[in-house]
């Protein structure tokens, strides 16, 4: 059985492949590939391996020996799952990979934002405690996490290990019911519970129903002390509402991992806004990057492909 991996450098150059060798009888390598040259580095595969390249309809149909596509993420959204349906061709992704390394970087976000460490970092470098009457500066109120309200979006694996770490700090946490499911769910809706939020943390997929889950009304209703942590999906939060409450004293932090486009090719207002002096932090979807959650990432693939081989 024959396999290609298509942008094998989306997992990082440490990453051992042994594991995905070792089901395959050959295992062509590419670092990178778009998606007009997924055709031509695919054709005569059995199985592709894949991680944001586009595969559509055209591409699959092109491609008859193809019978596998294992997606080295959770998300299947770059592949035609219609197309691969009708044509024969298993689609089998990986979960819960990254669930630590993304819970940590979660907390990593809530507890500098809760310092005001973007603050106080800008503080340092431009010497203002050098220049201070007194032995420390405290021009920004933080935030002592314990006993203070969060409210989680996402009950899942990873929303899960966020309450249980927030825990560790003596935080209350509240799950908010699934978005547009409201009303055969028996938590709370988010809107009921924002208002009185101290962090909302949210962990759920992008979709209609939450497209803008966190939209200019829901800033209004929140405390405007309140840390606003998005390490899910760009698009859950209007960033542009988010951003105006941030600026105008509506909102205490903003923490993000993602952007609705990605990578950002042609800039975003939360980037620019880096320089100012406000309490946020924009890092560049690498909350799933620890080189276990990668590791694990393969060795869930190879878990993929002898289950497909049994089947």
């Amino acid at each position: 059985m024959n396999a290609v991996i298509l942008d094998a450098a989306s997992l990082g150059r440490d990453i051992d492949l042994t594991p995905l060798r070792e089901r395959v009888d050959s295992l062509v390598v590419h670092a990178q590939c778009s998606a007009a040259d997924a055709r031509e580095r695919l054709a005569g595969a059995r199985v592709a391996i894949v991680n944001k390249v586009e595969l559509d309809a055209s591409t699959l149909e092109a491609l008859p020996e193809l019978k596998l596509i294992c997606v080295l993420a959770t998300g299947t959204n770059n592949i035609d799952m219609v197309a691969a349906e009708r044509l024969g061709i298993v689609v089998k992704n990986v979960s819960a990979y990254g669930t630590p390394s993304v819970a940590q970087h979660t907390l990593m976000l809530m507890l500098a934002l809760a310092n005001r460490l973007p603050l106080y970092q800008r503080d340092v470098a431009e010497g203002r405690w050098g220049q201070s009457a007194f032995f420390c500066l405290m021009d920004h109120d933080t935030l002592q996490l314990e006993g203070k309200h969060l409210v989680i979006v996402g009950q899942g694996v990873l929303g899960s290990r966020v309450a249980q770490l927030a825990e560790a700090f003596g935080m209350r946490v509240t799950f908010a019911a699934r978005p547009g499911h409201e009303a055969d769910d028996s938590r709370p809706s988010l809107a009921e519970l924002a208002p009185a939020a101290d962090v909302i943390s949210l962990h759920c997929p992008l979709s209609d129903a939450t497209r803008h889950l966190v939209n200019a009304d829901l800033l209004a209703s929140l405390k405007p002390s309140v840390l606003l942590i998005n390490c899910a999906r760009g698009g859950i939060i209007d960033e542009s509402a988010a951003l105006a409450a941030l600026r105008h004293g509506g909102l205490g932090g903003l923490g993000i991992d993602v952007l609705p486009e990605e990578p950002p090719r042609d800039g975003h207002p939360l980037i620019d806004a880096l320089v100012e002096p406000l309490n946020l932090i924009v890092t560049p979807h690498n909350a799933w990057i620890t080189p276990e959650a990668r590791q694990k990432i393969v060795a869930l693939t190879a878990d993929n492909l002898r289950d497909w081989q049994t089947e």
